[in-house]
């Protein structure tokens, strides 16, 4: 076997993130291998799959492979194949869903359930719409059910008192749908900020919600055990709340249910209810899915800025059977879970460096060209997964339910793989890659760093130490006053075509967020992973025109932060308390492109031209 260790090219950080969480270590704590013996390990136990499915290739070829796409960092699966493939535990997955059933029984199942999936390193995902409202009788008890709110609690604190395999703290989804009787409760129950620190929470939207919101009506609230309607509630005020919860501290978020489901590839098998904690990987109860990312960054010629689309092409296949292979080779943590994974055969191969990808094509982030780069890049990571999950189902054979898939009507050749593509927000990962997270801009060029004896470092990113180097701008006072915070713009010393393209998240409105997040929705199977950002002094309004330019423009949900509003949760100094009258909905002002009256008057918003 090839042995390019002394290619390993990891930053300090990559290293420390390795040491803490990702390397083996023996029982008293030591250190058993180095960055270059993980790879090794998880890429020789990824190439035994090739022995497992009998596909006569050779173990050793793929063991090379998998390894110098690893080490180059040119490709990482999911934080648990790093962590436990090759090891004891062996559980690969990073997503999972779980179904709450309306009994005592069948809740604390799942209680015990997510406890499994959490000490092997998986995060939950959970829809609690099935359980029935507060104060509902219970017919088997003559007593009355104490609503999704207070057994979610039983969840977080399961959660707490678990360490995902010993590396990664429990992470959990919550979600109800927005007609479920106890939305109210459920959309303000982490505004105190120490509630169900374990969870993030989103409301399940659907068409007839947003179609109510549009038009300016009432919608049904349905009770889930017997599928009544119980009331009905002013659509515009339960958006209003949703927004305004989401100003306050970032919960609850968004997922546009109904819309996943048009994309379902199983439909016959069952309905989305939930997605994983960080909301891009809807999935059906019981089934989990591993993920993968490419590292744009390293597909970008540093010199001429031009694309090797054919290594990329090479790698998008080779990571597509990397990833097929952790499905048979995982230690799935439930007999359910492993039965309805096999059948589906999901993977989420997805990106990570793009912001860094950028700059390196000399693309400023958020501009038109941007959102074409970035249609045009994931089109064709979407078809040539396509095409590898085509290829594996020649060799493989197709997943179980291809037959019953939408896949035969719309033309496909038989799939290995139901779905193939999902852009995850790849935090720790891009660490070791050392490439910016996910589809993020920078969230900044220079940092201040603390070291040991209270010394301050300043880091600077590397791409554009370079640059600055190469045009001999680069000073360490500089470099400081850009990590206080000095706009690029505003420097004299930096020529303008280099500020131009350092785009960082402060520098973009949320309309660019959007757009972004909507580029990329078009060319891939599951969902985006992406944080619309807001600054401090953004206001309801603003937050409102997002949400619904996101449904506007095709994404599958929304999650927005507002700067510094987790801090300040508890002062709301100067907010208006008060639900906004409904004529005050006409003349609501235009944030970044999207007039909320003509959106509902039913006028199109209109793409930027690229």
């Amino acid at each position: 076997m090839n042995n390019p260790d002394s290619n390993l090219h990891l930053t300090d950080n990559s290293k420390r993130v390795l040491e803490r969480r990702y390397l083996k270590r023996d029982d008293r704590g030591n250190l058993l291998e180095k960055p270059e013996d993980m790879f090794h390990r998880v890429a020789a136990f990824m190439a035994s799959g090739e022995k497992v499915l009998e596909t006569g290739q050779s173990v050793d070829e793929w063991t090379d492979t998998y390894f110098e796409m690893m080490s180059r960092l040119e490709f990482l699966p999911n934080s648990p194949t790093l962590m436990n493939a090759g090891r004891e535990l062996g559980q690969l997955a990073a997503c999972f869903v779980l179904p709450v059933e309306d009994n005592l029984e069948g809740i604390f199942e799942s209680v015990k359930h997510a406890a499994l999936i959490h000490k092997s390193g998986g995060g939950t995902g959970f829809s609690f719409s099935r359980l029935r409202p507060k104060e509902s009788v219970v017919q088997s008890t003559m007593g009355v059910s104490s609503g999704p709110i207070s057994f979610m609690s039983v969840f977080d604190a399961a959660t707490d008192t678990i360490k995902q395999g010993g590396t990664r703290r429990g992470a959990n989804m919550g979600i109800l749908r927005v007609d479920h009787p106890d939305i109210l409760e459920f959309i303000e129950c982490k505004e105190s900020g120490d509630n169900l620190s374990n969870f993030n929470i989103s409301v399940a939207m659907t068409e007839t919600f947003f179609k109510a919101v549009e038009e300016g009506g009432n919608y049904d609230l349905i009770s889930p055990h017997n599928g009544q309607p119980v009331a009905s509630l002013s659509a515009r005020e339960v958006f209003w709340r949703i927004v305004k919860g989401a100003w306050k501290n970032g919960d609850p978020g968004v997922i546009f249910l109904d819309r996943m489901n048009a994309d379902n590839p199983t439909p016959e098998v069952g309905e989305y209810e939930s997605t994983n904690p960080c909301g891009e990987q809807p999935l059906l109860p019981f089934e989990s899915c591993n993920l993968g990312s490419l590292n744009l960054s390293k597909f970008v010629n540093r010199n001429t800025g031009e694309v090797d689309w054919d290594r990329l092409k090479t790698r998008v296949h080779q990571a597509v059977r990397f990833l097929d292979n952790v499905i048979a080779l995982n230690n799935y943590p439930l007999v359910q879970i492993q039965e309805i994974t096999e059948h589906n055969r999901k993977i989420g191969l997805g990106i990570m460096g793009f912001a860094d990808y950028l700059i390196l094509r000399g693309i400023p982030y958020g501009t038109p060209e941007s959102y074409t780069e970035a249609t045009r890049l994931m089109r064709f990571i979407q078809e040539e997964s396509k095409k590898a999950s085509a290829d594996l189902a020649v060799e493989r054979g197709p997943f179980a339910n291809f037959e019953r898939s939408i896949w035969p009507g719309r033309g496909y050749p038989p799939l290995r793989n139901a779905t193939t593509t999902t852009i995850a927000p790849t935090g720790t990962i891009s660490i070791i890659a050392g490439c910016s997270s996910g589809i993020e801009p920078l969230f900044g060029i220079c940092y201040w760093r603390n070291v040991m004896d209270n010394d301050r470092l300043v880091e600077v990113h590397p791409i554009f130490k370079a640059r600055a180097l190469e045009e001999g701008f680069y000073s360490e006072p500089l470099m400081k006053r850009v990590a206080s915070g000095a706009p690029l713009e505003e420097i004299e010393e930096i020529p303008e075509e280099i500020a131009k393209i350092f785009v960082c998240t402060r520098d973009l409105s949320p309309e660019q967020h959007v757009r972004m997040q909507a580029a990329f929705q078009k060319h891939t199977d599951n969902a985006v992973s992406k944080t619309i950002n807001f600054h401090h002094e953004a206001q309801l309004p603003d937050v409102a025109d997002a949400y619904l330019l996101a449904y506007r423009l095709g994404c599958k949900g929304i999650t927005i932060y507002r700067d510094g509003s987790r801090a300040f949760q508890v002062l709301n100094h100067g907010l208006d308390e008060t639900l906004p009258a409904e004529s005050k909905w006409a003349s609501l002002p235009v944030y970044g492109g999207c007039d909320l009256s003509r959106l509902w008057s039913g006028e199109p918003e209109k793409e930027p031209v690229a």
